[in-house]
């Protein structure tokens, strides 16, 4: 059966967006680097499956898939994130974050691209440090710049599978940023507040399903970026 398959939809914004396509009744495969955590969040939520996937270790990632497909949405909003200044800079650390974002994402779109149904399409998360840097976000800005391009080549070599990008702001509501009250962030957003999972969540399924939309890069930070 034709399947939406979320690479991170375990927890967070992730699960938030797989608990959506469960409710609207697509066929949903969730993955996590534990496979334990993937299959009870799977049975959590109702999805079809919970898969084990490292992204970190982009070698593993066509074993993991190996028995996924047909596929007719993708998305891949892993990220292994933390501070890492250049003052400080922790090399492992910095090589397993750009390695999920941009190896370990092509090698999964790799793996999966001749598995996807005609009119299949993909998102990518990034996220605004790309464009507004904080202290300790070397890393981060880095590598959510390269996904900001890598969607446009990405479009190019799997035409005519659309391939665009999300970049949220701070989401308000999601198990990162709930318990913090007054985020900096809340009074200069022109909406007067931050953005919501639903909002990231129906960000995702707009990109998903609006066949004119293709090497995008989306912005949902409430109009942060304007100010």
């Amino acid at each position: 059966m034709t399947a939406s398959v979320v690479i991170g939809g375990s927890s967070g914004i992730g699960r938030h967006i797989a608990e959506r396509m469960v409710a609207r009744g697509d066929e949903v495969i969730i993955s996590s680097r534990d496979a334990t955590r993937a299959r009870a969040v799977a049975a959590e939520i109702g999805a079809a499956r919970g898969l084990a996937l490292d992204l970190s270790a982009p070698k593993t990632i066509a074993e993991g898939l190996a028995d996924v497909g047909p596929v007719a949405r993708l998305v891949i909003t892993a990220i292994e994130q933390g501070v890492n200044s250049v003052a400080a800079f922790d090399i492992d650390a910095a090589v397993r974050s750009v390695t999920v974002k941009l190896v370990g994402y092509t090698e999964t779109i790799r793996v999966l691209h001749a598995r996807l149904e005609p009119g299949a399409s993909i998102v990518l998360f990034g996220g605004l440090a790309k464009d507004r840097p904080y202290p300790g976000s070397t890393v981060v800005t880095a590598f959510n710049g390269g996904v900001s391009t890598l969607v446009a080549t990405l479009a190019v070599e799997l035409a005519p599978t659309r391939v665009n990008a999300l970049h949220p702001g701070v989401v308000g509501d999601s198990p990162k940023w709930r318990d913090v009250a007054d985020h900096p962030h809340l009074s200069r957003t022109p909406i007067g507040r931050l953005v919501t999972m639903d909002e990231v969540a129906d960000a995702t399924d707009f990109l998903l399903r609006n066949t004119g939309i293709n090497a995008q890069n989306l912005h949902i930070d409430g109009g942060l970026l304007a100010t």
